[in-house]
């Protein structure tokens, strides 16, 4: 893609989205964090129904490393790696209490240093609970990046450093959340939905699917 392109892309994306967000519930940055350590390997969905009970009884850190890690378990297990996930939350909210008066860090060294928490998560609180414009790259997120042309690399972190070079100034707060969105419900990794994609015609995908409807994939 050219750089007019790129522009277009979020021109279109905002459009359709103007005030994009994670899926993940939370009503704090604290409650973010947990999260999105437990959504590693596991639906933004599956979190969702682990942490509405959770959260109702552990909304703090201090709460929450009151549980310990038997307790956390109980309300996550049906999460992937949830006992791994228990030991390092539970670890992290100790961490928090001890060395940053139970309120989540807002430097990335800092969020980094937690136990469980890694660029992707750091990025993620850094953007979506403290306004910082960065780019959280996932799956669907390099995926997508690679598959449309908009940014090439062959790792995260270089996809994520393409991103921050491409993205025009005033779309890059939310961009992670229409790449991810987009990525997840119509750039999906079997099949693309390309027919009903909005970006389509700026896609260098060269085996675009058409619409099952009628019509064989791509």
């Amino acid at each position: 893609m050219n750089d007019a392109q790129r522009r277009e892309v979020f021109i279109r994306l905002r459009a359709a989205d103007p005030e994009p967000s994670t899926e993940l519930a939370h009503a704090s940055a604290f409650q973010l964090l947990v999260a999105v350590i437990l959504s590693a390997q596991a639906t933004d969905k599956s979190v969702n129904l682990a942490t509405g009970p959770l959260f109702s009884v552990a909304p703090t850190p201090g709460a929450m490393l009151a549980l310990g890690e038997d307790g956390l378990a109980d309300y996550i297990k049906r999460i992937g790696l949830y006992r791994t996930k228990a030991r390092n939350v539970v670890a992290t909210c100790r961490q928090l209490l001890e060395k940053h008066g139970g309120d989540v860090p807002r430097t990335r060294a800092e969020l980094e240093a937690l136990p469980g928490v890694g660029r992707k998560t750091a990025n993620v609180v850094l953007n979506t609970a403290f306004g910082e414009a960065t780019i959280a790259v996932d799956t669907h997120i390099f995926r997508l990046a690679n598959r449309t042309g908009l940014a090439i690399g062959a790792t995260p972190l270089a996809v994520e450093n393409a991103l921050l070079q491409a993205v025009p100034d005033e779309f890059r707060h939310s961009a992670h959340h229409w790449l991810l969105l987009h990525g997840r419900y119509v750039c999906k990794a079997r099949r693309p939905e390309c027919w009903r994609c909005r970006l389509a015609d700026l896609c260098a995908y060269p085996e675009k699917t058409l619409d099952p409807v009628g019509a064989p994939g791509g």
